[in-house]
């Protein structure tokens, strides 16, 4: 390659990220907005519930359509226009959130009304991240596969980092119903981003597209190309499990510190603890990962476990803050290894297909999670934990008992788990096959 065809594909490559960020940006404030919601909720629900399980309902219904519904976001992120999926995937998932705000408008919500208006909101969020990481795979070359994983994950970060302590903040003064309609107003961001992006750029011919369109068909190609790639099938069903803690993290940590703290507090805890994954996406972003993605995934996945046990050993707000700092700090290089893995080994024409079955395999972990974490805190782990429960005076001793301090033993074993799961990955040559393709 002369020097001039090397300008020339540099500069094709520069333009090419510059459209990315216009893209991320309109997701990053999408993902603030979501992040205020997701907040706000939790709270709500559990200071009107003191309910674990009623907060595991709602969590569920958020991300249970959405996590269902990938593949067929999936289909439609290969058949059609990409950027237009995201336009009617974040414009319709502003739907449910408008009818909770009547809701509360017109007096207290229910619980099956908050139900019902996060399950519109994810039935439509489905369209949003299929075609999103196909687009990722339209746009960029791959050596730029890995910075472009770990500016994402910033994005993402931010519900974690910003959100909690601006939600935090503003309960104090305003309403729930505030932070909704300023994720409400997020999504005029969103879809001028997305626009922009849409009018400035031809999606590459998919001949998939020229088919003639069959959803149970595609539906099936989908599951085919994962399946028949044995080490992307292996590497989803350890997502799913590693989904299944991380959702027992993301339901359990609010009723968890609420007991010790405030809503501020929470807020404050929380945007902490992600400043860690705003850190780690921070530097893949900057210097990536350019090899060995097997091994730093199956180390990043130990490292992970670790700070995970620490989040439930002490009451001390500030040691469950630096734990939950560190947990999420090793977090990126686990997501970036396996989202670069899986994507080199899947043909740009499946990418949509893949990534929604990818996405309700992998996530299947969450719905488990969602479904069991509230009932594992309120009917088996916190009654060890209460004055005279069985662990009380043992383990208790250690990590403190009452209220709240049974979900902090379930983070302790959540820990180990995932550090011996980490350790089995290691042994397994199909995953660490991905490597070389």
């Amino acid at each position: 390659m002369n020097k001039r065809t090397r300008r020339t594909v540099s500069r094709m490559a520069n333009n090419a990220f510059r459209k990315f960020i216009i893209l991320w940006f309109g997701e990053l404030v999408s993902s603030i907005g979501s992040g205020l919601t997701a907040f706000g909720l939790g709270v709500y629900v559990f200071q009107t519930t003191h309910s674990a399980t009623a907060v595991s309902l709602v969590t569920l219904c958020t991300f249970l359509p959405m996590i269902l519904l990938s593949p067929v976001g999936g289909v439609l992120a290969d058949r059609f226009d990409r950027r237009l999926m995201m336009l009617l995937g974040d414009g319709g998932s502003a739907l449910g959130l408008i009818y909770i705000v009547i809701v509360m408008l017109s007096g207290e919500a229910q619980l099956w009304q908050l139900c019902v208006g996060v399950t519109i909101s994810s039935l439509f969020a489905s369209l949003t991240d299929p075609a999103y990481k196909a687009t990722i795979t339209d746009l960029l070359p791959e050596e730029q596969f890995a910075k472009a994983s770990g500016l994402v994950q910033l994005a993402g970060s931010s519900k974690y980092l910003l959100s909690p302590v601006l939600a935090g903040m503003l309960l104090a003064v305003v309403d729930i119903e505030a932070l909704l309609i300023i994720d409400i107003s997020t999504v005029v961001i969103t879809i001028i981003t997305i626009s922009a992006v849409r009018r400035s750029l031809v999606t590459k011919s998919n001949s998939v597209s020229k088919k003639q369109f069959s959803l149970a068909k595609d539906l099936k190609e989908g599951w085919q190309v994962l399946v028949s790639r044995k080490g992307v099938f292996a590497l989803t069903l350890l997502l799913t499990v590693v989904t299944f803690y991380m959702g027992i993290l993301q339901t359990l940590f609010t009723p968890m510190v609420l007991p010790l703290s405030n809503a501020k507090t929470l807020g404050i805890v929380q945007s902490v603890s992600a400043t860690g994954l705003l850190l780690g996406s921070l530097f893949i972003g900057i210097f990536s990962v350019n090899q060995q993605y097997a091994r730093v995934l199956s180390a990043g996945l130990f490292v992970t476990g670790i700070f995970f046990s620490l989040i439930g050993v002490s009451t001390n707000i500030y040691v469950i803050a630096a734990a939950g700092f560190l947990f999420f700090a090793t977090l990126p290089f686990v997501n970036t290894s396996a989202d670069v893995l899986i994507r080199k080994n899947i043909p740009n024409e499946a990418q949509g297909r893949a990534w929604g079955m990818i996405g309700v395999v992998s996530q299947f972990g969450y719905i488990a999670a969602y479904a069991s974490a509230g009932l594992l805190s309120d009917y088996v782990f916190n009654p060890l934990m209460v004055e005279g429960g069985g662990l009380a005076s043992t383990v208790g001793k250690w990590i403190g008992s009452g209220q709240g301090r049974g979900i902090a033993l379930l983070f302790v074993v959540s820990g180990i788990l995932v550090m011996a799961l980490a350790l089995v990955m290691t042994r397994l040559k199909s995953i660490r096959s991905l490597e070389t393709k």
